[in-house]
């Protein structure tokens, strides 16, 4: 079980209930004495009432798929679902080459990568790599040509940069090594989120944007193989909060978390922190 059955926020939750259910009683029994018969009846019933609030409370903290949190005044939404079907823009992760050679060496076909070349573009992926290449990019964001790339593109992008293409914000996340691996550093996963909220922020236009857990597929963090998804939530929502990015109602930003891995994260305690930290 993701949540402890003797979390303290389970037991917090727990008491609230329980002492409204005392309260309750006791004032019951200000103008209704109990027969002596039915005592230990009704203290039986009571504490079962009692234990069995205290699993239900417990159960449901388990079972959370959704919760909504307040992030500095903007409505951040983590869920289970299908990105795919998320109103407003949907955020898909390229490479820093914005490559769209999906040949499960360079983008795998199971990624969300790969599942979105090959299923959602309304065009040959020749035109949407002629859209990509004369889109109106900000001039920071165009880095050097690597022309020494064997395979896939030579352009590189600076991590966080942002391409609007329909209701797609497609972006450059991961850097490629000379395998076609995706690795980053932890210093460098950084500087993409802060990148990538300033640059939604510039984009969004007032419309809701989902996200995937960046960094939960195969992109290796460098010196942090074993990090988890809910670490990975939890660093994109506090650079999300030190950022400038900001939605106003009701427009907002939802995470999508893929239905596998809802049981390795504990929303609960999301939940329960401030802000979701």
């Amino acid at each position: 079980m993701k949540v402890g059955f003797f979390n303290e926020k389970i037991r917090d939750d727990f008491f609230k209930y329980a002492s409204a259910i005392t309260g309750v009683i006791a004032a019951a029994v200000l103008f209704w004495d109990i027969p002596s018969k039915f005592k230990n009846t009704s203290g039986v019933i009571c504490i079962a009432i009692l234990i069995a609030i205290y699993f239900w409370i417990w159960g449901r903290a388990n079972k959370l798929k959704s919760v909504d949190l307040s992030v500095e005044g903007s409505t951040v939404t983590i869920k289970t679902g299908d990105i795919f079907t998320e109103a407003g823009y949907k955020v898909i992760a390229f490479n820093e080459y914005f490559d769209t050679k999906v040949d499960d060496r360079i983008i795998s076909h199971n990624s969300l990568n790969g599942i979105f070349i090959d299923r959602h573009i309304s065009c040959s992926v020749e035109k949407f790599d002629e859209y990509i290449t004369n889109y109106n990019f900000s001039r920071e964001d165009v880095l050097s040509i690597n022309v020494g790339r064997p395979s896939g593109k030579q352009q590189k992008y600076e991590l966080g940069t942002i391409c609007v293409w329909e209701d797609y914000l497609i972006t450059a996340f991961s850097k490629f090594n000379e395998h076609n691996e995706a690795r980053l550093t932890m210093p460098e996963y950084l500087a993409f989120l802060i990148n990538f909220w300033d640059r939604v922020n510039r984009v969004y236009a007032q419309q809701s944007v989902s996200v995937p857990i960046f960094g939960s597929g195969i992109t290796r963090i460098k010196e942090h193989k074993n990090i988890s998804d809910e670490d990975l939530l939890k660093i994109m929502l506090w650079t999300f909060r030190i950022s400038e990015m900001r939605f106003t109602h009701p427009a907002k930003l939802s995470i999508i978390i893929h239905k596998d891995k809802i049981e390795k994260i504990n929303l609960f305690e999301l939940q329960s922190a401030r802000d979701g930290l």
